[in-house]
């Protein structure tokens, strides 16, 4: 999100005249520091942790609103051919083709790990995985993975590398980032417009080219 948010704020504050902070963290991390107590006037968080601090009392009732949807793709070497991933069926014969495959750390190869094990091919892939906690898109892009799977938004930025695409419909996992405004917010007014901001037709174009799709 951080790539998004750079430029999305710098539009708002030309927009507005208001000069905004922002903070970018792990979303355990935002998460924890928004229940301890942290002073701020926006959060924006993936949809399950921004809810749970709406009854927390953190997050004002009826001020979220969803900004984007996130989903999971694949990424080759530039140049290289582009497997087919359009079906399950072809999705797990090129998972078993690969070489090697790389997926993160985080949540987003927690969902890889998993899903994996769904299709049934967790122990033949497992010689050939390769996890990182930076962009995978990274390791395909110096040759150390022949594929990799991440979110499309953390796909785009690295140079050397290309997106396939999106994991077939049924295999997807959507993660949608939700904005909310803080029940003790100092700067109501401005966080309220940051949010309706957003969510315009000029951050919706900004998102797409981002690799995700408005909320």
């Amino acid at each position: 999100m951080k790539a998004l948010m750079v430029e999305a704020v710098a539009l708002f504050e030309r927009a507005s005249g208001i000069k905004a902070e922002i903070e970018f963290r792990l979303t355990s991390v935002l998460a924890k520091e928004i229940g301890d107590g942290a002073a701020f006037d926006v959060a924006l968080l993936p949809r399950p942790e921004l809810d749970a601090l709406v009854p927390a009392g953190k997050i004002a009732a009826g001020s979220t609103a969803d900004v984007t949807r996130s989903a999971v793709g694949l990424a080759v070497r530039a140049g290289a051919p582009k497997p087919d991933i359009a079906t399950v069926a072809a999705f797990k014969h090129t998972l078993l083709a690969a070489r090697s495959i790389a997926y993160s750390d985080g949540p987003s190869g927690a969902y890889i790990a998993d899903l994996l094990q769904r299709l049934g091919i967790a122990q033949e892939t497992k010689p050939k995985t390769h996890l990182t906690s930076g962009p995978v898109a990274e390791l395909v892009a110096s040759g150390e993975a022949e594929i990799g799977m991440q979110q499309i938004v953390a796909i785009l930025p690295v140079k050397g590398a290309e997106l396939v695409g999106p994991l077939p419909a049924e295999l997807q996992n959507v993660i949608i980032y939700v904005a909310g405004l803080s029940t003790g917010a100092q700067n109501r007014a401005a966080a309220q417009n940051f949010i309706a901001f957003l969510r315009s037709k000029e951050i919706g174009r900004l998102i797409f080219a981002k690799g995700m799709e408005p909320g």
